[in-house]
């Protein structure tokens, strides 16, 4: 599989990605085993205590790291993952998740997730392991 085919997957993947619409999740780059997503902070996506919700920090990096472990045809789905949060942040901010692949052997893989600010403080790290099934796109 060429990297333009995983590319086709990829954006096939997210046109169905309702979550990650609804987030206002923006793709800017998707390539295998490297992927950058960006959203920006509304409102509704903050807790009582007025910063952004821990979980929408989480779908952030978990949409980043979704994009680039299915690196083929294969469906590659999370097997577990782990957060740090570093920095709370408000509505307004923009977020952007970069994944990259650190291993992948057999149906298995680890990806690294960093989480920025707009000013390139960070957020948040996310360790992300992945299980690829037998099904295909």
């Amino acid at each position: 599989m060429t990297d333009a085919d995983a590319d086709t997957l990829n954006r096939a993947m997210m046109q169905r990605d309702r979550a990650s619409a609804w987030l206002g999740l923006v793709v800017e780059r998707d390539d295998p085993g490297h992927a950058v997503v960006s959203m920006v902070v509304r409102e509704e996506m903050t807790n009582g205590f007025g910063i952004t919700h821990g979980g929408l920090v989480f779908a952030l990096a978990d949409t980043a790291f979704a994009i680039s472990c299915n690196e083929d045809d294969r469906v590659t789905v999370a097997a577990g993952a782990d957060i740090t949060f570093l920095k709370s942040t408000h509505a307004g901010q923009t977020l952007t998740a970069t994944a990259v692949r650190r291993t992948r052997s057999g149906r298995t893989g680890l990806y690294d997730v960093s989480v920025v600010d707009e000013d390139g403080d960070a957020v948040a790290e996310f360790r992300g392991r992945s299980i690829s099934t037998n099904r295909t796109f």
